[in-house]
């Protein structure tokens, strides 16, 4: 079901990118070749930088193969596309010791931070976990009703106070309601914010800290959502994000709605972060643990 669910949420970038590659290896394979698949690549969103490096190692591996039809190409690309994204692990993080897994959720405005919350919470439960939300988005108007919306629907815990409340205040009884009730994991939705806006940064920061001191090896994962319609447009947010609060992946949203799929290998390769899970669909269960092999069978699916 999974596997299914990631083929069809690709279907965007696979029809961009494997038909251009079946109708390319139509005709004779040439040294030509390696010239479209760079532009075959670049329009995916995969950026300049790594298409030369990815179709650098593609030559590399074909110059040593005495075959070189179109099966013996593609398997070249889909092992080189693999061993690019291989330099990151995809796992979710879990504590090490026996107190709540946390999970901090951070990102621009739009990009699904309380959905994807609300549709982890679904993907953890449906595995027998127990998990508790916390509203620390006390900024947004309609966040706190939204998340209080999911929790109910989910069967899931929630902290929260009051609109324009402490964030940090939030999340610090959200970590002692978690460890006291014995919670699995506890999964934090924080304000949407502009990159440049450091007040709203420094926020964040005080979350973290404010988690750490009750569970000091707290958040286990600060997780970036990023709009995959944005494409190498969202580059400068994750890099941003990332100096301020040390990122340990991104949740990709809305992929079934755009064929800039390679945006997932550019940052996975240039930041070395990791993509933890991807939104394939509006459904509960569309949002999917990412795996790397799974995304690049799904490329060449036919």
């Amino acid at each position: 079901m999974v596997v299914k669910k990631i083929t069809a949420g690709l279907k965007k970038t696979r029809d961009s990118f494997s038909a251009a590659l079946r109708t390319l290896f139509r005709g004779e394979i040439s040294s030509d070749m390696y010239e479209d698949i760079e532009e075959i690549l670049v329009q995916t969103d995969m950026g300049i930088d790594t298409v030369m490096k990815l179709v650098g190692n593609i030559e590399n591996r074909l110059s040593r193969s005495s075959k070189k039809d179109s099966a013996v190409v593609v398997d070249a690309i889909k092992t080189e596309l693999l061993a690019m994204m291989n330099q990151t692990d995809n796992t979710l993080r879990t504590a090490s010791s026996p107190v709540p897994t946390v999970i901090m959720l951070v990102g621009v405005n739009g990009t699904g931070k309380t959905t994807s919350v609300a549709k982890m919470a679904n993907h953890l439960l449906k595995q027998k976990k127990k998990v508790m939300l916390a509203a620390c988005d006390t900024f947004r108007g309609a966040a706190i009703e939204q998340l209080d919306i999911w929790a109910q629907r989910t069967g899931t815990y929630l902290v929260k106070h009051q609109h324009g409340a402490d964030a940090a205040a939030v999340a610090y009884d959200a970590c002692q309601a978690a460890i006291a009730r014995n919670v699995d994991y506890l999964l934090i939705d924080t304000a949407g914010r502009l990159h440049t806006n450091k007040n709203l940064m420094e926020e964040l920061k005080k979350i973290k800290r404010t988690v750490q001191k009750l569970i000091p090896e707290a958040p286990h994962e600060i997780l970036i959502t990023i709009d995959a319609v944005s494409g190498q447009n969202a580059l400068p947010q994750v890099q941003i994000f990332n100096d301020q609060l040390s990122l340990t992946g991104m949740i990709l949203t809305k992929l079934d709605g755009t064929a800039k799929g390679g945006i997932v290998i550019k940052i996975q390769h240039e930041i070395s972060l990791p993509v933890k899970f991807i939104g394939v669909g509006e459904g509960m269960d569309d949002l999917l643990p990412f795996s790397n092999q799974e995304f690049v069978n799904a490329l060449f699916e036919e």
